[in-house]
């Protein structure tokens, strides 16, 4: 057959060079997997032996296609061929040289959960609290540093604070316990392969004999060690073909170097670069705002994408009035595209952290309209807030034992399972409930907390209540220790759950802990029912990368939202831009974007100014469909992507006490300096409110992380210093 058949000049292009590196810079949606399995299929055509062929991929999945496709093109050839992820190709080399490497051949392979158990084991050899050290913020620590090619020696170096002092005896010691075992961690699988090649040059020359093509996929998703091995592997015949696209790198959290993609000219200098520009999936007008979004990000490839599938319609843009008025128009619309034939699997709604679902999901509820939550879980089945519902429902009933049993050792308080079966026999034999029976330890430590939280449920608001309540549980500290990605989405969580309490006394006045509960559990048993298979996804932006839907709305784009308050830098930034490149070119036929003047976050309301890259795409390319005209809003974006001149009349401030609170400084603060505050931490000013009159009466308006957000400051406020 003619495995060229079908594709374009370019892609041609692509698959026929074979000599030398090749980097191929594909545009969402540019064919780039066809690509890559047809130059495969194409050098086994040409003669190279499928052993000399090494294809690696980011998931087992994405490389089971792989293999699925060349096999389709080219039959048994590719059964020999090493077609794998990073890790699997690096246990590979492992197996084949354990000796080297002082293993012997029987060693094991931990995974994380297997680390997290050797990290707490240590933490109590040291006496350490768990609770400031943190064993999952630690774990992830060791990770980043052995991605980073940070070993022990090195990071000695780096260990100033007396946290990282700590941490170091930690990883010295995890280091040594899993040579003691025999085993290697997860992150071993890329860095002994390194470690190998650059000790045994004999055994590096061996493996780059054998694999003399390596094609890589997603080349911009590589971390430090996965570009290391790679460019030890490809640097004697530099017949190294990488595929990717730097405008979706949205991985940097997780230790992904975008740079590594635009830096790829400088590795291999007699570089072929290939662009990938026609996409097969969206509509003209879809792709030309993803470009005019994505020009403003400086550190990137040059490219345009285009399509020959029709102009499309104008995207529908909305300014909201608050964020209920957005979950009202998004539903809406939502009903309008299923009148019109639309199946409902054809639409997505997708936003920025997994704590907006909430108020969007209640929404669909309400519409009875199906849903279902893509790469996560619905918003009452997250862990932390079934856990904090349980403490809720004992604080209102102490007999409810299912609620005691969950909570009584979250956060852990060294309550144990013999200790919770002691006060089950004892509760069987008296005849009462678990909470009856405490008497002593460390359980009526616990008890005493409930018993001061019960004293005071009917004495304030429900908001304050609960946020006391996370408090004095120790559920919030635990999650700030944790220091971990998942421990700022869990903290984003609990503060969300504030606006539902929130909403619902706004919507029935002055209410009881009892009435709330109830509700609360109308609410999460209807979310159960709506789990079927013709239904609206709901998904942050980073889920929806690699998928498409015929109709996407794309929802909270304000600042503080999208971009996230939690990033200051320019570099963070333009990750965010590129995340909103990608949520706008996962849309095949029509694109909806919304956002609030007023939204309701973490139990208060906030004024959050326009995304700056609603105001980065071309006019012409938006239908305003609400009274509020783009060209007239109050607020402007300058060139360095801030913005000024916001009006917050309807925010509900916070009152500002001048006196004793300021210094005389000479401070000069512009639109998006770096701050740091005693109590909030680093922040990002947004706005200056000038009062020419009283200097000590300006005020700046600084976007912290959470749980803080958007706070006013006094211009000379004594806790605040610009970095």
């Amino acid at each position: 057959m003619d495995i060229l058949e079908n594709l374009n000049k370019e892609q041609i292009e692509a698959v026929k060079y074979i000599k030398g590196p090749l980097l191929v810079l594909a545009g969402a949606g540019s064919g780039k997997t066809r690509v890559l399995t047809t130059k495969i299929a194409y050098l086994i055509q040409e003669g190279i032996d499928p052993n000399n062929i090494l294809a690696i991929t980011f998931t087992n999945k994405a490389a089971g296609e792989m293999k699925e496709r060349i096999y389709k093109l080219i039959g048994y050839a590719t059964k020999s061929m090493q077609i794998s992820t990073f890790h699997s190709f690096g246990l590979k080399i492992i197996k084949e040289n354990y000796e080297y490497l002082g293993y012997d051949k029987n060693f094991g392979v931990f995974d994380s959960d297997d680390t997290l158990t050797i990290i707490k084991k240590i933490l109590k050899e040291k006496n350490l609290d768990p609770n400031k050290y943190n064993p999952r913020g630690i774990r992830n620590q060791i990770s980043k540093l052995k991605n980073d090619l940070i070993d022990v020696n090195d990071y000695s170096k780096y260990a100033l604070t007396d946290y990282d002092k700590i941490v170091l005896e930690i990883y010295k010691k995890y280091e040594n316990d899993l040579i003691k075992n025999n085993s290697l961690d997860f992150d071993d699988l890329l860095v002994l392969p390194i470690k190998l090649f650059q000790e045994r040059k004999d055994i590096l020359d061996k493996y780059q004999e054998k694999y003399q093509y390596i094609l890589i996929d997603e080349y911009q998703d590589t971390n430090e060690a996965q570009y290391k091995l790679t460019k030890l592997l490809a640097s004697k015949y530099q017949n190294i073909c990488c595929v990717g696209d730097a405008d979706q790198a949205i991985y940097g959290f997780r230790g992904a170097n975008y740079k590594n993609i635009l830096n790829f000219e400088n590795d291999y200098q007699k570089t072929k670069v290939i662009n990938l520009e026609e996409n097969y999936r969206s509509y003209k007008t879809i792709l030309d705002a993803a470009n005019s979004v994505i020009k403003h990000n400086l550190n990137r490839k040059e490219k345009n994408l285009y399509s020959n599938l029709g102009i499309g319609e104008k995207i529908e843009y909305y300014r909201a009035s608050s964020g209920v008025d957005e979950v009202n128009y998004v539903v809406n619309k939502i009903k309008e595209l299923n009148k019109e034939d639309v199946s409902f699997n054809d639409i997505v709604v997708l936003y920025r952290t997994n704590a907006q679902s909430r108020i969007f999901e209640d929404g669909l509820l309400k519409a009875n309209l199906p849903y279902k939550i893509i790469g996560g879980l619905n918003f009452y089945s997250r862990l932390e807030i079934k856990n904090l519902l349980a403490y809720l429902r004992l604080i209102h009933n102490p007999n409810d034992d299912v609620s005691l049993e969950r909570i009584i050792n979250v956060p852990k308080r060294g309550i144990g399972l013999k200790t919770v079966n002691n006060l089950i026999l004892n509760a069987n034999n008296l005849q009462t409930s678990l909470y009856d029976t405490i008497s002593s330890g460390k359980e009526l430590l616990f008890k005493n907390i409930i018993e001061e939280l019960r004293e005071k449920k009917d004495t304030m608001p429900l908001v304050d209540f609960i946020d006391l309540v996370l408090d004095k549980s120790g559920m919030k500290e635990e999650l700030k220790n944790e220091k971990t990605l998942e421990a700022d989405i869990r903290l984003e969580n609990l503060e969300e759950f504030k606006s539902v309490a929130k909403t619902f006394e706004e919507e029935n006045g002055v209410i009881s802990l009892e009435d709330f509960l109830l509700n609360i559990s109308l609410i999460s048993d209807n979310t159960e029912i709506k789990e079927i298979n013709n239904c609206v996804s709901l998904m942050t932006i980073h889920a929806v990368k690699g998928l498409e839907f015929d109709y996407v709305f794309i929802v909270g784009m304000e600042e503080g939202l999208f971009p996230h308050q939690n990033c200051f830098t320019e570099e963070e930034i333009e990750e965010e831009r590129r995340l909103c490149y990608v949520a706008i070119t996962r849309c095949k036929k029509k694109l909806f974007i919304s956002n609030a003047m007023i939204r309701l976050m973490y139990g208060s309301d906030q004024v959050n100014p326009v995304s700056r890259f609603i105001k980065e795409i071309d006019n012409s390319l938006l239908e305003c469909k609400n009274k509020f005209s783009l060209n007239k809003e109050n607020f402007s974006v300058n060139s360095n992507a801030n913005l000024k001149k916001i009006d917050y009349n309807n925010s509900k401030e916070e009152k500002i006490n001048v006196k004793n609170n300021y210094t005389v400084t000479t401070m000069d603060y512009k639109v998006g300096d770096l701050v740091y505050h005693e109590n909030f931490g680093m922040g990002s000013v947004l706005e200056i409110i000038e009062n020419k009159k009283d200097e000590t009466k300006t005020l700046l308006k600084i976007a912290f992380k959470l749980p803080y957000g958007i706070k006013t400051l006094i211009y000379n406020h004594k806790s605040l210093r610009k970095v």
